[in-house]
């Protein structure tokens, strides 16, 4: 993902014709702080914090607790940050943590141990001007509470902005919770208005019926009539059916049954997970994981619209043999920037110490989108580059005017 997002950096670089140091200024980091912690019950485990930019605003960006966690990883994630809020022109740059560990391996008080020590470490680098984290893959609203609250016992600091992604009733933003997914519907509405689609039915296949690809799905169910979800798969597999599936029954079945594997329907097709590429889909939204298409199964992707719900799922040969196959790809930095959004919305009413109504924020989300999607199209026509290369070129060059 590191060397992914490097090489796009150094290709946009290389068509803005930026020199040398302006090109390097965009691939370091500013800060990268890694240190131990260790629990009451004697293990250890690495942490990271890399903050990369803040030439527009405070470093912004989660903290993720898995086995898999390292300081390349949280680098490339922190660099995509920078970018990301960048491209969609909020006024925070990009920063990214995370602990190696497996936390469904420890108990309640264990997993609070780990959130405290985390941000009680990182107190003097972390805070409302300064970095405000979030949760990401394994952490929630719980997690953060318990660091917002570590937080405000070192430093005295009663604002709430510390950190974004709390609960309700701490500080957290109305929308919150579904607002990656949402922005994604809303990325999605406006490319087919670009493109004069908005009033052609669609057919749409989610790869990754979790969190995010579970709040799109729902979401154009209730506002778009004419788009239809054909498939969906989550980490066990999942379905197909040329008639078209209900997002609110999978929505549903996997509350009760926590996997799709087993959701049975009358001429449907059961799916393993990998297979979902090759459903012949107007659009592919990949909402799980990175890496999810490689050059192993490119050749196989029918969708002629994809979006990128996940961070990082195309990989560079991929990707490069999709753009010149005419595949539109809605890049992540774009497409999944709803999160950090309400995030940037979430911050702001904790700094005028409000809380504003769900229709308000949602207002806001789209507005945000709605003129980043509009402002890369725009740019990407004008200078005969994907949507992706479009999205990372205005972003470079609003970095370095900060700069400036």
């Amino acid at each position: 993902m590191l060397d992914s997002a490097q090489k796009l950096i150094r290709q946009t670089a290389k068509h803005l014709e930026l020199s040398e140091s302006d090109t390097n200024y965009l691939l370091s980091a500013n800060k990268e702080h890694i240190f131990d912690i260790t629990l009451d019950n004697g293990s250890t485990h690495k942490a990271f914090r890399v903050q990369h930019n803040n030439a527009r605003g405070p470093y912004k960006g989660g903290i993720r607790f898995h086995p898999e966690v390292s300081l390349d990883e949280v680098t490339a994630l922190a660099t995509l940050m920078s970018l990301k809020t960048a491209a969609v022109d909020i006024p925070l740059g990009g920063g990214k943590g995370g602990v190696s560990i497996d936390p469904r391996s420890l108990q309640p008080k264990e997993l609070e141990e780990l959130a405290r020590k985390y941000a009680n470490h990182l107190s003097d680098h972390i805070g409302p001007d300064k970095d405000i984290p979030a949760p990401d893959v394994n952490t929630n609203a719980e997690i953060i509470d318990w660091m917002v609250d570590e937080f405000e016992q070192v430093t005295g600091d009663t604002s709430q902005a510390s950190f974004t992604g709390k609960s309700l009733e701490n500080g957290g933003s109305l929308g919150r919770e579904a607002a990656t997914g949402r922005g994604g519907v809303i990325a999605l509405k406006e490319l087919l208005r670009l493109q004069n689609m908005q009033d052609d039915k669609i057919t749409y296949a989610i790869q990754g019926f979790g969190n995010v690809g579970s709040f799109f799905g729902l979401i154009a169910e209730t506002h778009h009539k004419n788009w239809e979800l054909v498939a969906a798969t989550d980490s066990s597999g999942g379905i197909h059916l040329e008639s078209g599936l209900s997002a609110k029954d999978l929505d549903d079945y996997k509350d009760k049954q926590g996997k799709l594997k087993a959701y049975e329907l009358p001429n449907a097709t059961v799916l393993d997970g990998p297979d979902i590429v090759k459903a012949q889909v107007d659009v592919l939204v990949l909402a799980a994981l990175g890496d999810v298409i490689t050059e192993e199964n490119m050749h196989d992707v029918q969708a002629s619209i994809i979006l990128e719900l996940a961070n990082g799922p195309i990989n560079e040969k991929a990707y490069e043999y999709l753009s010149k196959k005419g595949v539109i790809i809605v890049p992540d930095i774009l497409a999944n920037a709803g999160g950090v959004i309400v995030s940037y919305l979430e911050w702001l009413q904790n700094k005028a110490s409000e809380q504003w109504t769900e229709e308000k924020v949602n207002e806001k989300l789209e507005d945000y989108m709605v003129t980043a999607i509009d402002a890369a199209y725009e740019y990407a026509q004008d200078h005969d580059l994907p949507l992706k290369e479009a999205g990372f070129a205005l972003a470079i060059k609003r970095i370095l005017q900060a700069r400036k």
